[in-house]
């Protein structure tokens, strides 16, 4: 009885001799092959598939980033401090006026007003400066066959196989986020077949080398995303004392006179308008937290990345870019975000103190946050990792002598 099973057990040895990357990229060329019997119904041809997939390996780093994303993780006030803080808001004004001719256009033919293009373009790349700098070619394929949602980014990798087979990108600047997301306002591929337009005429929809593309292509999205034109995303509120907070949410809609017979008003104290008008109610930190009021442009928004944080980041920012100020309700945190700025001087400070963290970028990646929780046990501090203005406090009285040393 025992020799019959001494092969199986040979194999079964070797196999677990074999590094486990290997194994992964033996999984990864079967997967891929697979896809390929698939291309061409498709409709990428043989040859397109296998010129933009020779010499393909797995980018396991995509599957993390899979994991964490930022939108759904980080508490709001953290997301919207470094989203819509001065910098960018400065940046969005010149913006506005180097672009004015393009966006009137733009909104013209779509009905999108230029502030709310301009915040989408703010919040998905930093006004062009932050593309990503993945292939989307090997990350997509790498998120097709290994990993949640295969079906979901298989459509996606065989929609950019698709775009390059058009001509409309070229292969080296096929370059985006982790999820495949690309050019000055993110499309995903798939979106982009659907929404994007050739808004300068070169015969290309190009949202990486064309901003009149990429701006037209963003109001092309809203409009088709039911983007009412004249109409206000939504506005701060104040709720009454005892409000009941169930009867809350983006897609709980009443009327606006349904919310001004509960006690809400605006955020000045003005009432609301006494009309049908629909409206949610949005709570994003609770009851204790700034309270807005949102209408339908809000869910258009929605529609362009289905994230509460990131469309109020959108919203916000498109309101300050028309001159309005900020919120005027506080978030329910004793440790308030941080801007970009800010992060810069946490992290010149953390360097100053001995930690190698890379250069000041304002991003707070996994090295920056080991220092700060180092330095949260220094002063006693939580040790959350957070980059808010407590640290930031902490470590600006340890500058002037005021603190522990490392």
């Amino acid at each position: 009885m025992s020799k019959p099973y001494r092969p199986l057990l040979f194999c079964a040895l070797l196999l677990a001799a074999i590094p486990a990357a290997a194994q992964d990229t033996a999984a990864f060329q079967r997967c891929l092959g697979g896809l390929e019997a698939d291309a061409e119904q498709h409709g990428v041809s043989a040859a397109a598939y296998q010129r933009y997939t020779a010499g393909l390996v797995p980018d396991m780093s995509v599957i993390d980033a899979l994991n964490h994303q930022p939108e759904f993780s980080t508490p709001v006030w953290d997301y919207l401090s470094g989203l819509v803080d001065q910098e960018r808001v400065d940046d969005g004004k010149a913006m506005l006026g180097q672009w004015s001719d393009v966006l009137a256009h733009v909104q013209q033919r779509y009905g999108v007003d230029p502030a709310t293009v301009t915040a989408v373009w703010g919040v998905e790349s930093n006004y062009g400066r932050q593309f990503g700098k993945r292939p989307l070619v090997p990350s997509l394929a790498t998120l097709s066959c290994i990993g949640r949602r295969q079906a979901y980014f298989r459509g996606e990798f065989y929609a950019a196989l698709r775009i390059l087979q058009s001509g409309d990108i070229r292969p080296e600047q096929f370059n985006g986020s982790w999820a495949g997301a690309f050019g000055h306002t993110q499309f995903m591929p798939s979106i982009f077949e659907k929404m994007a337009v050739d808004f300068d005429g070169d015969g290309r929809r190009d949202l990486i080398g064309s901003v009149p593309d990429a701006l037209a292509s963003t109001a092309h999205y809203l409009q088709l995303s039911h983007w009412q034109s004249g109409q206000p995303w939504g506005y701060e509120v104040k709720l009454p004392e005892h409000f009941d907070s169930k009867i809350s949410g983006r897609e709980a809609k009443k009327s606006l006179a349904y919310w001004r017979e509960h006690g809400v008003r605006r955020i000045d104290g003005s009432a609301l308008a006494d009309s049908d008008t629909p409206a949610g109610l949005l709570l994003p930190a609770g009851a204790n937290g700034p309270a807005f009021l949102v209408f339908r442009n809000f869910d258009a928004i929605y529609a362009y990345n289905a994230s509460i944080s990131y469309s109020l980041a959108v919203a916000l920012l498109s309101d300050r870019l028309r001159g309005q100020a900020g919120l005027v309700a506080r978030w329910p945190t004793d440790d308030p975000g941080t801007s970009r700025a800010e992060r810069r001087e946490l992290q010149r400070l953390l360097i100053a103190r001995g930690h190698d963290i890379g250069e000041p970028d304002g991003m707070i990646g996994d090295k920056t946050r080991e220092a700060i929780v180092q330095e949260d046990q220094r002063a006693g501090l939580p040790t959350d990792g957070r980059a808010g203005q407590r640290i930031l406090a902490a470590l600006r009285a340890g500058s002037h002598g005021g603190g522990a040393g490392p």
